[in-house]
C-alpha cells in the first residue's frame, strides 16, 4: 500500500552541504579574535564572563530542551533518549550567543549577573518563542539590554585596558564606553572644537584598543575587522552589509553633531565609527540570519535605517544604544519584509503581451 500521506517542512527547501552548526563554526572561529584580545586587554575577568556565558548559554538550552521534551517523565526512564536527541540536534546557536554576550559586557560584571542574563537570552528571548530560527530579537543584544536595566551600577564600569592588572582598579570609572568621551564635551560656548574627539585617544589607537574603556570584545577594531574578512571569506556574510552600515554611521553622525553643535568636522567620522559597539553589531549582531530580512532591499532599507538611528540617539541621549537600536530594528524586520517584498524563487519576468518563458 502506498503511503499518499504529505509531509510539510519549514523552508527553505534547498539542498546544501552547509548546516547551521558548520556556521555557527565559522561564527564561533570569526569572534575568537575579539575573546583573544579581551583577553589579553581585561585579563582574568574577560576570562570568567566568557566561560560563564557560554556554559550558562549551553546549560539553559539543555533544561530547556529536557523538560520541554519530558526527560523526567516516567521516574526519568527516557532521560539517556532525549539527552541523545538534543546532542543529536545541538547546531551550537547557544554557543554563539553566549560568547557575544561575554564580548559585549563590561569586564568588571559580576558572574552571577553574567549568569542571569545569559539565561535570560537563551530561556525567555530564545526557546520560548520555539528555539533557533524563531526568535523575535537577538538574544544576546535583549540579555544586554536587560542587564542594563536591573544591573545598571556594574553595566556602566569600564577600564581602559591594560596590560598591568594591577593598574585596573585605578583606571575604573563610570560612562557609556569610550564614546562618552566623545560627545558629551562638544558643547556650544565651551571652547572646544565641537566635532573633535575629546579624548587623548588617536584613531589608530580606538583601532588596536589600546586605552580604550569599553566592553570586553568591542575595544579592538582590528580584532573585529580579522572576524569580518573570515566571515566574508567564508560566505557566511555579505561583505557589503557591515560597510555599508558603518559608513552611513560615521557621515550621519558627523552630519548630526553639526546640526546640534552648529560645526561640521570630518575627522568624527573615525571616531564614530571605531568607539562604542558599532563595529562589532555591524558585523556580528546587525547581520544575524534570524532576526534580519530575507530581501536584498529589505536588508539595504534595514542597515541604513539602522545607522542613522545610532547616530541620532547617540547625539541625543550621548550614550552608547547599538542594542537598542539592534531591538527596534529587529522589531520592524516583519514590516520590512512584508513591504518589500523578494522575487520569488524561480520567477521569470513576463515578457511584453502577457507572455511568460
Amino acid at each position: 500500500m502506498i503511503d499518499n500521506t504529505v509531509v510539510v517542512s519549514t523552508p527553505p527547501h534547498v539542498k546544501s552541504a552547509r548546516t547551521t552548526r558548520s556556521i555557527m563554526l565559522d561564527v564561533i572561529i570569526a569572534l575568537l579574535p575579539c575573546a583573544v584580545m579581551g583577553i589579553v586587554f581585561f585579563g582574568w575577568r574577560a576570562v570568567m564572563l566568557e566561560l560563564v556565558t557560554v556554559a550558562s548559554c549551553v546549560a539553559t538550552e539543555f533544561v530547556y530542551f529536557f523538560i520541554a521534551n519530558k526527560g523526567f517523565g516516567s521516574k526519568c526512564k527516557n532521560a539517556g533518549k532525549v539527552c541523545l536527541k538534543w546532542v543529536k540536534q545541538f547546531d551550537c546557536t547557544s554557543i554563539v550567543t553566549g560568547l557575544i554576550l561575554a564580548l559585549i559586557l563590561p569586564s568588571y560584571v559580576h558572574w552571577y549577573e553574567a549568569l542571569i542574563g545569559a539565561i535570560f537570552a537563551i530561556a525567555i528571548v530564545k526557546m520560548f518563542f520555539g528555539g533557533t530560527g524563531k526568535n523575535l530579537v537577538n538574544p544576546a543584544a535583549a540579555a544586554r539590554v536587560f542587564m542594563l536595566l536591573s544591573f545598571g551600577a556594574t553595566m556602566v564600569k569600564y577600564v581602559a585596558p591594560s596590560i598591568d592588572p594591577v593598574q585596573l582598579e585605578s583606571e575604573l570609572y563610570t560612562g557609556a564606553t569610550n564614546l562618552a568621551g566623545l560627545l558629551p564635551n562638544a558643547v556650544p560656548g565651551a571652547g572646544y572644537h565641537a566635532a573633535a574627539p575629546v579624548s587623548f585617544l588617536t584613531s589608530l589607537d580606538l583601532f588596536l584598543g589600546t586605552g580604550v574603556a569599553g566592553c570586553i570584545g568591542e575595544t579592538s577594531a582590528a580584532a573585529i575587522l580579522v572576524g569580518y574578512i573570515y566571515l566574508c571569506a567564508r560566505k557566511v556574510i555579505k561583505w557589503w552589509q557591515p560597510l555599508l552600515m558603518l559608513a552611513v554611521l560615521g557621515f550621519a553622525q558627523v552630519l548630526f553633531t553639526g546640526i546640534r553643535y552648529g560645526e561640521y568636522d570630518m575627522a568624527f567620522f573615525l571616531p564614530s565609527v571605531l568607539s562604542g559597539g558599532a563595529a562589532f553589531g555591524a558585523v556580528f549582531m546587525f547581520t544575524d540570519y534570524v532576526t534580519s530580512p530575507k530581501g536584498v532591499w529589505g536588508q539595504l532599507v534595514y542597515y541604513v535605517a539602522g545607522a542613522l538611528l545610532i547616530a541620532a540617539l547617540r547625539v541625543l541621549t550621548m550614550v552608547e544604544v547599538v542594542s537598542y537600536v539592534i531591538l527596534i530594528m529587529n522589531l520592524l524586520v516583519p514590516l520590512i519584509d512584508k513591504f518589500i517584498r523578494r522575487r520569488p524563487f524561480g520567477y521569470v519576468k513576463p515578457e511584453k503581451g502577457g507572455k511568460t518563458k
